[in-house]
């Protein structure tokens, strides 16, 4: 068998991600040979500028996306929420692992979310994040963060901020799931569309490969991840949106809900249906939303949009 190349980024946290898929490919398709190439993306190069229109969509994947359809890798490992809502081209979603958790934790030295004194800084640089914390604890100070998840939590250590708000599935797979001080449920903290789920990505015209890689497929972390995608693209909504979206899937059923945070409070709504159903279950719940927002697409609200970068 020839070997395939598997394209990923250079951060820590992708590098688990990517070796635990590949050693899952190795344990369930014998034979296989895996070769990994680490890529660079825009969004590991430019550091000092916030998450949003300056940087665009795919600002960590693009350049992978590039070398898969060039031929230079044959599959990439990419964390699902990281991906634009639609594909480029010629590329396909060739497996979705199971999922690790979805929901968002914080990393403090000490207090829950509920116990963190007032003026608190909290440290992130998501705009969802930014907004159901202002929600929940208006009396709180957020300050713009970004870097990988040990900087972020070095942050916290060294008294820069008080909290931060990361991914339960990054903190785990690091191997820092003893940092997590509060997971944070839905109801306060509604996680991104597609958060902790992995996304194995092919050219959609690569049989050999997609048969290969969809030994890793698992049906339900699939569905869910298939209907929060589905609910973006239906709401116009980039992944800096104030919105989040979270699918659970149970014995063939899907229940799917999604809010965002708008100027007069949280808007929520849910949907339930069959797995088979999940693309028009993701469009019914944007529906549903925009209905209650009184908009046709998040496009069309200058609160869903990150304001300009201002310049010199």
């Amino acid at each position: 068998m020839s070997t395939l190349r598997v394209g990923t980024r250079r951060s820590r946290l992708a590098m688990i991600q990517t070796r635990w898929t590949t050693d899952a490919l190795s344990a369930r398709v014998p034979g296989v040979d895996l070769q990994i190439v680490e890529l660079s993306t825009r969004g590991d190069r430019i550091r000092d500028v916030p998450l949003g229109p300056t940087l665009g969509q795919s600002f960590f994947t693009k350049e992978i996306e590039d070398a898969l359809l060039r031929g230079r890798i044959d599959l990439a490992v990419h964390s699902c929420k990281d991906l634009a809502t639609n594909l480029p081209p010629g590329l396909a979603l060739g497996a979705v692992p199971a999922r690790e958790d979805p929901r968002d934790a914080l990393v403090s030295r000490g207090p829950g979310l509920r116990d963190l004194p007032a003026g608190a800084r909290v440290g992130t640089s998501s705009m969802r994040r930014k907004a159901f914390l202002a929600h929940a604890r208006p009396d709180l100070v957020i300050e713009e963060q970004r870097g990988n998840v040990p900087t972020r939590v070095s942050a916290v250590d060294e008294g820069r901020v008080d909290a931060v708000i990361l991914a339960a599935a990054g903190l785990r797979r690091l191997g820092m799931a003893e940092r997590i001080t509060e997971v944070l449920e839905p109801d306060v903290m509604l996680p991104a569309a597609s958060q902790g789920a992995l996304a194995i990505q092919v050219r959609s015209d690569d049989r050999g490969t997609l048969e290969i890689v969809s030994a890793l497929d698992d049906p339900a972390a699939r569905g869910e991840v298939t209907a929060e995608r589905a609910c973006l693209r239906a709401l116009g909504a980039g992944c800096q949106a104030p919105l989040g979206a979270l699918a659970r899937a149970s014995d063939g059923v899907l229940s799917l809900q999604v809010a965002s945070v708008a100027p007069h409070g949280i808007v929520r709504t849910r949907v339930e249906g069959s797995w088979a159903q999940a693309e028009e279950l993701g469009a019914a719940a944007a529906r549903a939303l925009l209905d209650e927002l009184g908009l046709d697409t998040l496009r069309d609200a200058p609160w869903a949009r990150p304001p300009p970068r201002e310049t010199d």
